[in-house]
């Protein structure tokens, strides 16, 4: 991924809050300001990425426009390249400027194959892809191209419905993983305030003997120790559901990002309310 500046600024940014949480070294809040600082860096990163997913998903639309568009045109008895360049006109959202590029190099007299290559290549994205490189070989194969980029588009209209109705399906799946987590949390934090300080013997999990949770000295672990543990199995879940969440519903994991990123805050939130709330 190239760095920008907005990435640079969440850096410089999360640095930032790290170093003010040493004002708070022997404070409740000192994790948390740590953890805010490490959140504040990431999220430059995650909002590029779900940027980039958006895009994506744009040009997949926008290229089913492109293709209809050049089915009509290669149907009226124009020559691909002819219609290639006609519709450098037409607006195509996010996929314009790789039109206009594509246009300007069949006019410039680059071959129509290496053009689509290096449209394909730009526009970076695996249907239109597969798609140009079907196209490409249709024209050097000949034949009723219009019949070839008619039976490329519907199928390229398949997919897209195929994948509309996939997200629809799994819909519902997206939220139950939601749900599953927040159940996860609330087990989690049942676990560290009332089921480990009641079997060992206290009323809360801030005061256990050496052989126990809470202790300070003696070999024992503190309350601490014990919610930091706790946190980071939360976060850790966080992320590996969001990106089960983004597998099942959109067939990327790297859409899932953006689940993980927004269930890691809500884990981070939750542990730490609970800790300012319940702990001692």
């Amino acid at each position: 991924m190239e760095l920008k500046k907005i990435h640079f600024f969440g850096i410089i940014a999360g640095v930032i809050v790290i170093g003010l949480s040493f004002a708070f070294l022997k404070t409740q809040f000192f994790f948390f300001i740590i953890w805010l600082g490490i959140l504040t860096g990431v999220f430059p990163f995650v909002l590029t990425t779900i940027q980039k997913n958006r895009i994506s998903q744009e040009k997949e639309i926008m290229f089913l426009e492109f293709t209809r568009n050049l089915v009509e045109s290669v149907e009226t008895g124009t020559s691909i390249s002819k219609s290639l360049v006609n519709l450098k006109k037409k607006s195509f959202g996010s996929l314009s400027k790789h039109v206009e590029k594509l246009a300007n190099q069949i006019s410039m007299g680059i071959p129509l194959k290496t053009a689509l290559e290096i449209f394909a290549k730009d526009v970076d994205n695996k249907t239109v892809s597969r798609t140009i490189t079907l196209i490409g070989q249709a024209e050097r194969a000949g034949g009723n191209i219009g019949q070839i980029l008619e039976s490329v588009a519907k199928a390229v209209s398949t997919t897209d419905k195929l994948k509309k109705e996939r997200e629809s399906t799994i819909s519902n799946l997206v939220v139950q993983g939601y749900i599953i987590f927040l159940v996860f949390i609330v087990i989690i934090l049942v676990m560290q305030f009332y089921i480990i300080p009641m079997i060992s013997g206290i009323a809360n999990v801030g005061s256990l003997g050496a052989t126990g949770v809470g202790a300070t000295a003696g070999g024992g672990v503190s309350a601490t120790d014990v919610s930091q543990a706790f946190l980071y199995l939360l976060l850790i879940q966080g992320v590996f559901s969001g990106l089960v969440i983004g597998k099942l519903s959109a067939g990327d994991m790297k859409k899932g990002i953006k689940h993980s990123f927004t269930l890691v805050v809500l884990a981070f939130l939750i542990s730490t309310v609970a800790n300012i709330l319940f702990g001692k």
